[in-house]
Order: structure tokens, then sequence, then C-alpha cells
């Protein structure tokens, strides 16, 4: 800002500044004379701006790593939960009803229940596997899938012949 532009106040020592106009504000006469100041205001008013944005992000930090937290829980469940169906898938055969255990070191304070329940089709099953917290209950994490165990196997002859029992004289099969 141009100084011819402003213009100087009369009064004391002490009330004497320097008025421009064109950036509507008052100079102090350090000021008027090429010394730059801030008012107790003004800096005031930025450490208050910086304290709200620092709180911000610090909030944003915060969530951010309880997200992380929350999401390597839910991976680590899921992978728990996986293993649990591929234990099952492994065996080779269906037991109907619910098994439970803990999880292992890396969820500790959680336990696994799994529960086995024949479908309307023979042979299928719906197999729920539920990662829950051990001492509260609550449920972390749900991995339901079907399982197919066959009821019959090609190699037993008793099989074969219930089958061709079950056979209707034109050939097709009969439902049970």
């Amino acid at each position: 800002m141009k100084t011819r532009d402003c213009f100087n106040r009369g009064g004391t020592e002490a009330q004497r500044g320097t008025y421009c106009p064109s950036a509507s504000l008052w100079l102090s006469r350090s000021a008027s004379k090429g010394r730059a100041a801030f008012s107790l205001v003004e800096v005031l008013c930025a450490i208050l701006i910086l304290g709200v944005g620092l709180a911000g992000m610090m909030q944003g930090v915060t969530t951010a790593l309880s997200s992380n937290k929350e999401a390597e829980l839910q991976t680590a469940a899921a992978l728990v939960a996986a293993e649990q169906i591929e234990i099952l898938r492994a065996d080779g055969f269906v037991l109907e009803g619910e098994m439970d255990g803990d999880c292992g070191e890396s969820l500790s304070a959680y336990q696994w229940r799994q529960t086995v329940t024949p479908t309307e089709l023979g042979g299928l099953f719906d197999v729920k596997v539920v990662i829950e917290h051990a001492q509260t209950g609550k449920r972390i994490y749900e991995l339901r899938t079907l399982f197919f165990d066959p009821l019959e196997y090609p190699d037993d002859e008793a099989a074969a012949q219930r089958r061709k029992e079950e056979r209707a004289p034109n050939g097709e099969r009969r439902r049970p």
C-alpha cells in the first residue's frame, strides 16, 4: 500500500497513527514508518484457528488408527473362520451339531463356534462359523456356506443296491 494514499490522524502522541482507506485499517505509528506488527487480537485469532485445525487433525489420526485396528481384527477373524471351513472340507465328512474352540494367539480374547445343520436336500448341510468375544459374546465375524457330503459313496455295494431299488420300472429315479 502506498503511503501517499494514507493520512495521519491527529491526537496525542500515543493516539497518532495512519489510516489507509484503500486497506480499510489503521496502521500503528511503527507500521506507518515501515515496521509492520500484529495486534494481540490478530495473534489470538491465529492461535485459535491453528488450535482448531490441530484438534481436527488429531481426531482424524485417532479415527484412522482405530479403523485400522478394527480392520486388522476383522481380517484375522475371517482367516480363522475360513480355516474352520477348510478343516471341515479336509476331513471329508460332516458331523451335525455344534463345535467351538479358541482362535489361537492372533485372537486370544476370541473364540469360534461352528454349527452344522442339515438342509431339506439330502447330503447338503448349512455350515455357520461365528467368531465372538469370549467374555462378552459380541460377534465380530460370521461366515456361512453350504457343504455337500454325499450320503452314498459309489464304491459302497449296499448303496448301489439301494439305488437300483429306488429306480422305477421305466428306469427313472423315484423321489424319496
